[in-house]
């Protein structure tokens, strides 16, 4: 039933794409695609993940919210291969998607048209960074594009961060890497950079969903970008990927000590753990509570009924 509530969501914005010609989907179209989201939504309708998550999110590795997003079977979540402007700063954030495609002239016209009408100001990639919220993530589909793909140079770079606070993930590139770079608080994973000029690019969708190389992207995703490559979160699920992943690190953090000082074997950590691993894990986590990142009650919840 789920697959058949999606696809009809798609066909109907496909077709009002055709009988509108607007880039955008409607509020009812954004609600009815991230329907599993039962929290705050933007005006619009896309899911408004707290920042307080996103913020303890932020200390979780690549590896193991990929790893919890399989086990939930999202297999198409996770991008690498990037460039970055600083590849020791991670970006988070709610994610703010759009779609380039190269240009063809009778549906650029229309396009532009409709957005004229539609109160949108200046160029088609201008477009998304208007719609930037605090703690949004800008993410392109500019299909791979580096010579005359460049999306974003300086100055809409000091607007993005101006608006959001955050940085950006394209399939493209970037120019003024330097006047970029200046930027405090900003990065960028981008798959070139070049001096061009945008060119021969139209924007055909703006908060829709996206591919980013082999991942699937919807608006409002929360967006972990490091150095590693960039998952992207369902909203949805953003919580239970924050609490498995972070008892996945403190697991794993207890296991080294463990191993360090030889009170259990790599056999005997490296699986599922006996009553007596157990219990000296829980005494661990009592003599040492500021290694905790979740609540004690957060953590009791989680443990209960589960085999670990």
């Amino acid at each position: 039933m789920k697959h058949i509530i999606i696809l009809v969501s798609l066909v109907l914005f496909f077709q009002s794409q055709l009988q509108a010609q607007s880039v955008a989907l409607t509020k009812e179209q954004m609600m009815g695609l991230t329907a599993q989201w039962k929290g705050e939504r933007y005006p619009d309708g896309r899911p408004k993940v707290p920042e307080e998550l996103l913020k303890r999110i932020k200390n979780i590795s690549i590896e193991e919210a990929w790893g919890v997003l399989r086990n939930k079977g999202y297999q198409s979540q996770f991008e690498g291969n990037w460039q970055m402007i600083h590849d020791d700063q991670p970006i988070v954030g709610r994610a703010l998607t759009a779609q380039y495609m190269p240009s063809r002239p009778d549906i650029e016209d229309v396009l532009k048209e409709s957005g004229k009408q539609e109160g949108r100001i200046g160029g088609m990639n201008s477009w998304p960074i208007d719609q930037l919220q605090q703690g949004d993530v800008y993410v392109a589909d500019g299909y791979g594009k580096v010579v005359d793909g460049t999306l974003i140079g300086d100055n809409l770079g000091n607007s993005i961060y101006a608006k959001s606070g955050n940085g950006v993930i394209f399939d493209g590139s970037l120019r003024d890497l330097e006047g970029l770079q200046r930027i405090e608080g900003f990065n960028a994973f981008v798959r070139g950079w070049d001096p061009s000029y945008i060119m021969n690019m139209m924007l055909t969708g703006l908060n829709t969903p996206i591919r980013i190389g082999r991942a699937t992207v919807l608006p409002g995703d929360v967006v972990l970008a490091k150095r590693e490559g960039v998952v992207f979160i369902p909203a949805h699920l953003a919580e239970e990927v924050l609490i498995n992943s972070e008892f996945i690190a403190l697991r794993d953090q207890f296991g080294h000590q463990m191993l360090r000082e030889g009170k259990f074997t790599p056999g005997q950590i490296d699986t599922r753990w006996t009553d007596e691993i157990k219990q000296a894990f829980m005494s661990w986590l009592d003599n040492n509570p500021d290694k905790l990142p979740m609540s004690r009650q957060e953590l009791d919840a989680f443990l209960k009924d589960r085999t670990w």
